[in-house]
């Protein structure tokens, strides 16, 4: 399609990014952070007033670290110990199964960021204020027009109905499961796609007398499930919903949900209902020339395990450093090409995960209803095998391994999984590798700084003999060299003159177990990861 002619009063920036959720509003801070200039169009009026996602994860606050706001997003959050799920038969009744969210109820040695349980809309205030970029509520994107050098965007302001004009050089369509820009795009999807519509009641009720002392993110019943929304109060259900909605009585609905007993006087004061589609599926692509898809434009994910939006955030944190290489000059257009190469893979795995999450806990609750109504006395307690695995998912979150042109190979063989590990437990185990491809690992440094805090302005080398490494030459790069002791060195299996290239998005991109020949290894890894060799014929000067 053409590019239409640009009327000089028409908005150029270098960057599109289409919705304002967690994941677009996070591109957003990631982008200003390297001096690219965005804006944000987002259809809705305001930031989303439902809670809907829950669950910011380990690796998910340890990129809101590097962006100075993982402390802000923990004061808003609840206190470690809702990192929990509890298993009842109603709301009223004590648990009878439970499971902690590894990386959520207590520090881990793996990381220096602890996950937190909060919802969306408390989240995404702190995102908006976490960059100065121009955002657009109530704006549309109607049709996008791309051309040599750029996209052309047709905007549409919901309100007035005034239409304007945005030349990007690029758009980062994070616009949710439907997806307008995917649409345009004709780009299909995989998976099992509906898994069935799904409605929340958002109220308010005194159940600190239930749940004050067994404390949780999630109570599942078999009426549906429970979430806190904030720490000083209110409350969200949700259930697959009624062929009868739009005569339900939600509050009698909830009321018989939390299992009143008598004189309990427990009563819902519904504030919102909000009805949706729990959707399964992964875009066959995500990148249509100078169009990327991320979030749930991407991937939708089900909500079980919290892996939807978390899976958005990695999506941009693997994105942006990429753009901003490109559009300074010191990455070729190729490096795009690796971020569908790296992050479909993960998108698939992650589904596969969550779908497997959706069934045990059905599982859980069918195997607790054939209790209840074989007419014997249920257990007080169920052991439910995979309790240590619902939520112990290190391995999906800390463990990705990327395999691209933008990771330079060392010849070693791939980790091995941890001995007597199940093919199932794909995404529980996490081991540690500074592998390249592998997100570097956590490692304390001097001054409480962890290995991932130095990180993300640039590329940074990881070496013992920073002296023999500064020697060598890694304009136009931006690269720093940082230090690491012999203790450390030895964790990482590097000899004496090693190194470690770590990418702006803290994964290992070259390793030198010691030191190479010659005085090009450098700037041929930087080359090669960021495609300037395949663009220009040979590394810059």
């Amino acid at each position: 399609m053409p590019v239409p002619e640009l009327p000089v009063t028409a908005t150029e920036v270098d960057v599109l990014i289409v919705g304002g959720g967690p994941v677009g509003l996070t591109a957003r801070a990631l982008l200003e952070r390297w001096g690219v200039a965005t804006l944000l169009v987002e259809k809705r009026r305001e930031l989303s007033p439902f809670p809907r996602s829950r669950l910011v994860n380990a690796r998910s606050m340890e990129i809101y670290r590097g962006l100075g706001i993982a402390a802000e997003i923990t004061h808003r959050a609840f206190a470690p110990e809702f990192g929990r799920i509890r298993f009842r038969d109603t709301l009223h009744d004590g648990d009878f199964a439970s499971a902690a969210m590894v990386g959520v109820a207590a520090p881990i040695a793996e990381s220096p960021a602890l996950g937190v349980v909060t919802s969306q809309d408390r989240l995404e205030p702190v995102l908006l204020a976490a960059a100065d970029a121009p955002v657009r509520f109530g704006v549309e994107v109607v049709d996008l027009a791309e051309g040599p050098g750029g996209v052309v965007a047709v905007l549409v302001d919901r309100r007035s109905g005034a239409e304007t004009r945005v030349r990007a050089r690029y758009v980062l369509a994070a616009d949710g499961a439907n997806s307008g820009t995917r649409r345009r795009l004709a780009i299909g999807t995989a998976g099992p796609g509906e898994l069935g519509a799904v409605t929340t009641v958002v109220f308010d009720a005194d159940l600190g007398g239930w749940c004050a002392h067994q404390p949780a993110g999630v109570y599942v019943t078999a009426h549906g499930s429970f979430l806190p929304l904030y720490p000083e109060g209110g409350w969200a259900w949700f259930a697959p919903t009624p062929e009868d909605a739009g005569r339900a009585d939600w509050a009698d609905l909830v009321s018989r949900a939390l299992g009143n007993g008598a004189g309990d006087g427990v009563r819902a004061d519904v504030l919102r209902v909000q009805h949706w589609v729990m959707n399964a599926f992964v875009a066959e692509r995500f990148h249509h020339g100078r169009i990327l898809l991320a979030g749930d434009a991407a991937h939708a994910i089900p909500i079980t395990g919290g892996l939807g939006m978390n899976t958005g955030i990695a999506d941009v944190h693997n994105l942006c450093w990429k753009l901003a290489g490109v559009l300074r000059g010191w990455a070729g257009p190729g490096l795009l090409e690796t971020y569908e190469a790296e992050r479909l893979p993960v998108a698939h795995r992650t589904l596969r995960q969550a779908v497997a999450n959706t069934q045990l806990l059905f599982q859980a609750q069918t195997l607790r209803r054939e209790q209840l109504q074989s007419g014997e006395a249920a257990p007080a307690r169920v052991e439910l095998p995979w309790s240590e695995r619902y939520f112990a998912q290190l391995g999906l979150i800390l463990g990705v391994t990327y395999r691209s042109a933008a990771v330079v190979p060392d010849g070693s063989a791939p980790s091995a999984p941890p001995e007597g590990s199940e093919p199932s437990d794909a995404g529980t185990d996490y081991v540690p590798s500074t592998q390249p491809g592998h997100r570097m690992p956590h490692l304390w440094l001097a001054d409480d700084r962890s290995t991932l805090d130095v990180f993300g302005e640039g590329f940074t080398l990881l070496t013992p003999d920073p002296v023999h490494w500064d020697r060598q030459s890694a304009a136009p790069w931006p690269l720093r060299i940082e230090a690491l002791t012999a203790e450390h060195a030895a964790l990482c299996d590097l000899r004496p003159g090693g190194a470690l290239l770590i990418r702006p998005d803290g994964h290992v991109g070259a390793r030198w177990r010691d030191r190479p020949p010659g005085d090009r290894a450098l700037r041929d890894a930087l080359a090669s990861i960021t495609a300037i060799a395949a663009a220009t014929g040979s590394a810059p000067g």
